[in-house]
């Protein structure tokens, strides 16, 4: 067996016959640190000092007020669209800011996933996208890469339009774009790692509902590093997988992106709270780790939820926007994808709907 099988099988020790653990009171208050921000040249574009790369929007007044949730309309391939848009507290022009995209679950929207997810206290633009109703069931808003998503949808273009909105209206740092989301959403996101990795820095994607319906292969410009939440005991997008909906075991996709990023050392396996184990691989190419986050007889939640996620056991053990901060704030885009053929990644989504039926 393979060190990487090994490392593999490894994850699946949460599996089975864990039940549902008291957990702690929630923790709160805002995600902090020294690296959120960095000053920048106002009504630049290009490299500032501290890593940072001040978008055009650097120096112009938002039409929000700082520490305010805003539903703003975006048109995209088309379609009108909208963003559920949230500025920090201490937001300002001057400063080039991180940027979260955050895609909400099936039949949820941006706002809904903002009452729930905590991610509204970090130092960071944080834009909540808002799907298109698609097949089966209700009017449910959804995401690409779903067997009931919308057909004709882009959304990776509609991301892309996106963030050219955020960069031309706000000053944001391009390197420092990440994406996270829920069940449908959560697999979106691991869509956009692979095929648009020339503009998101970084993932953590949270009960993720893994399809990938229209988008068979992976192949990014460069390692993605990958923070991963999954509940053992989701009935909704079960851990161990689902063969007969397409779904792989979590373990397995968690193992896709450790052989991607040739990860050469790991799992460390932490017991982070009675009912949290954390795997983490490291040594991988230019640095893109991988961390899984098992919550043992964790159903189909948010950990650290604010209000309803979905069903099953929620811990309160960890708070999944913290967690998730602590490995997405210091990953930032390499430089050489700001400028010429690497600016803005479009390729690999241009290959794809070119060469395959999306």
């Amino acid at each position: 067996m393979t060190a990487l099988a090994v490392a593999v099988c490894g994850l699946a020790g949460p599996i089975g016959g864990t039940s549902a653990i008291a957990a702690p009171a929630e923790s709160g208050g805002a995600v902090s640190g020294p690296s959120d921000v960095t000053t920048s040249p106002v009504g630049t574009s290009r490299a500032v000092s501290g890593g940072g790369a001040g978008s055009a929007g650097c120096g112009s007044d938002p039409d929000q007020e700082p520490g305010t949730s805003v539903l703003h309309p975006l048109t995209s391939d088309g379609r009108e669209r909208t963003v559920q848009l949230h500025l920090p507290d201490d937001y300002r022009p001057d400063r080039a800011w991180p940027v979260v995209l955050v895609y909400h679950g099936r039949g949820n929207t941006g706002a809904g996933t903002e009452a729930f997810s905590g991610l509204d206290t970090l130092p960071a633009i944080v834009a909540y996208g808002n799907g298109v109703v698609g097949t089966g069931d209700g009017e449910r808003q959804a995401w690409e890469g779903a067997p009931y998503s919308a057909p004709g949808v882009d959304d990776v273009a509609y991301t892309n339009d996106l963030l050219d909105k955020l960069e031309s209206e706000l000053c944001v740092d391009t390197r420092r774009v990440y994406a996270t989301g829920k069940s449908n959403g959560a697999g979106f996101t691991a869509i956009l790692a692979c095929e648009l990795s020339g503009r998101i820095a970084a993932i953590a994607p949270v009960a993720a509902a893994l399809y990938g319906t229209g988008h068979p292969g992976c192949l990014p410009r460069r390692p993605v590093p990958v923070i991963e939440f999954h509940g053992t005991n989701d009935v909704t997008i079960p851990y161990v997988g689902d063969v007969d909906r397409g779904l792989p075991a979590v373990p397995h996709w968690v193992g896709g992106w450790v052989e991607r990023n040739e990860c050469a050392t790991g799992p460390a396996v932490e017991a982070t709270a009675a009912d949290v184990t954390t795997y983490r691989w490291t040594d991988c190419r230019r640095g893109a780790e991988v961390t899984h986050v098992a919550v043992l007889g964790g159903g189909h939640t948010w950990p650290g939820e604010d209000s309803y996620s979905g069903g099953g056991y929620a811990t309160h053990s960890i708070e999944a926007h913290e967690v998730m901060w602590d490995f997405l704030r210091d990953e930032r885009l390499p430089v050489r994808f700001l400028t010429g053929d690497g600016a803005h990644g479009y390729s690999t989504h241009e290959v794809r709907e070119q060469g395959e039926d999306a």
